[in-house]
């Protein structure tokens, strides 16, 4: 069993439910290629944003694993957002994420902007993001909204079945 410590992080003033998720333009990967979207042009109907740490973290393997086994890219659009690469998000795509696509960040200027930046420890000028969760409308309208407030924490992956369904339904 890995020995890690949990570190509460800062409070911080993120996106909330009621909020209209900030639009942005960035490199869109699937697992064929990628693009510059922007976050406007890509939402039209429920869609799950979910902000991870770099690709390559076991919270990112995780995060895209339980996409696999909940089906969430069945029924709704999910964008994950990481400061990795283009190339690094071609890597995770090529083996979990069924249907997911994956924006890179590697300046975090969106991280930024939805309020879940944060250094990390001993890696000087290095931000990175919390773990969060949003579901959107398809007006960008955030419906559920799940913010790690500490590290490593995982999102209840029922509670964001519960929002699902009740905003497919």
């Amino acid at each position: 069993m890995p020995e890690f410590d949990v570190v509460s992080l800062p409070e911080t003033d993120h996106v909330a439910e009621g909020d209209t998720a900030p639009d942005f333009t960035r490199p869109l990967v699937t697992e064929e290629y990628w693009e510059d979207r922007t976050l406007g042009d890509v939402v039209d109907g429920p869609t799950l944003l979910l902000f991870h740490p770099m690709d390559g973290a076991f919270q990112a393997t995780y995060l895209y694993n339980t996409i696999d086994e909940r089906g969430w890219a069945d029924d709704v659009d999910v964008l994950g957002l990481s400061i990795s690469t283009p190339y690094a998000h071609k890597r995770l795509l090529a083996d979990r994420g069924d249907g997911a696509r994956i924006y890179a960040d590697p300046g975090a200027g969106v991280i930024e902007e939805y309020g879940l930046a944060h250094d990390i420890d001993a890696m000087t000028g290095i931000t990175e993001t919390r773990p969060a969760v949003f579901l959107l409308d398809g007006d960008r309208t955030v419906a559920f909204a799940w913010v790690a407030s500490e590290h490593p924490e995982f999102p209840d992956a029922e509670a964001i079945d519960d929002a699902i369904d009740a905003l497919v339904d």
